[in-house]
């Protein structure tokens, strides 16, 4: 079991520094999030029935207490076996440290743990399409993420990556890898309301004409991440069920469609 601690850092959405406290929990009382800086310090369960919003960061609520940009944290802990967790935190928004999960993990993960496998398993294949983009459980003996990407910039391009979490760690294949943006795009969001914390030190920004921040943690640190996203997505099921999981140029809305398929098959 983790000891208590809290980081500080700016949220990539709101700008705004807030802090986490994560406090180990009584066995089955799940994760969940508290806003202290609210009155009577409302808790959010980190579950699939509070997700509220999916645009670029999933964000959580009960009410008019919501909690933002959770799946890097909400899968470090997934991935490092902690299922009972209070998250005390002062501000909207989940900050976004380095823009992985490796921060998380330096604090959370022990040696001898492995991302472990659910008694549950999925028996059919589950399906989540949207044009040319889809995510999927398929029945499997073994816990397996596929993931696949495909943008029109020179340095990314198409790239695919199979996780095995029996043969690699989640700190040591999927937790570094960063989150990443495009230049090109960024006066438009900041323009929406968003990404207004995303800087140089917490995000990788890809251009036409290549990494504006380079050097990279993997070649293939994009579509690592997006297995970091899907991963935190999933972990709001509580547990994640025994599966090959498979995705394409997916995004949160798909990620949570398809936890929310599972707990129904699941029921």
């Amino acid at each position: 079991m983790f000891k208590s601690f809290q980081l500080t850092g700016v949220g990539l959405h709101s700008g705004k520094v807030s802090t986490v406290k994560l406090v180990p929990e009584e066995k089955g009382k799940g994760r969940y999030f508290v806003r202290v800086d609210l009155p009577d310090s409302p808790s959010i369960p980190a579950t699939i029935d509070s997700v509220d919003t999916t645009l670029l960061s999933t964000e959580l609520a009960v009410g008019e207490a919501k909690v933002r940009t959770v799946e890097h944290l909400l899968s470090s802990l997934c991935a490092c076996g902690i299922d009972d967790v209070r998250m005390e935190i002062d501000g909207a928004e989940v900050p976004l440290m380095d823009g992985s999960g490796q921060l998380w993990c330096d604090r959370l993960y022990q040696p001898n743990y492995n991302f472990s496998e659910s008694k549950y398993t999925i028996k059919e294949p589950i399906w989540i399409r949207h044009k040319d983009a889809f995510v999927a459980a398929l029945p499997s003996d073994k816990m397996v993420f596929t993931y696949g990407v495909d943008f029109p910039y020179k340095a990314i391009q198409n790239q695919w990556f199979t996780w095995y979490p029996e043969r690699e760690t989640f700190p040591s294949a999927i937790a570094p890898a960063r989150t990443f943006g495009f230049a090109e795009q960024i006066e438009h969001l900041q323009s929406q309301g968003l990404i207004k914390g995303g800087n140089l030190s917490n995000a990788l920004v890809c251009s036409h004409d290549g990494w504006v921040n380079p050097p990279l943690r993997f070649d293939n640190e994009p579509v690592r991440h997006k297995i970091l996203d899907l991963v935190g997505d999933l972990s709001l099921l509580g547990t994640i069920p025994t599966a090959h999981y498979l995705a394409y140029k997916a995004s949160h809305q798909l990620h949570t469609q398809l936890a929310r398929q599972i707990q129904v098959h699941n029921r």
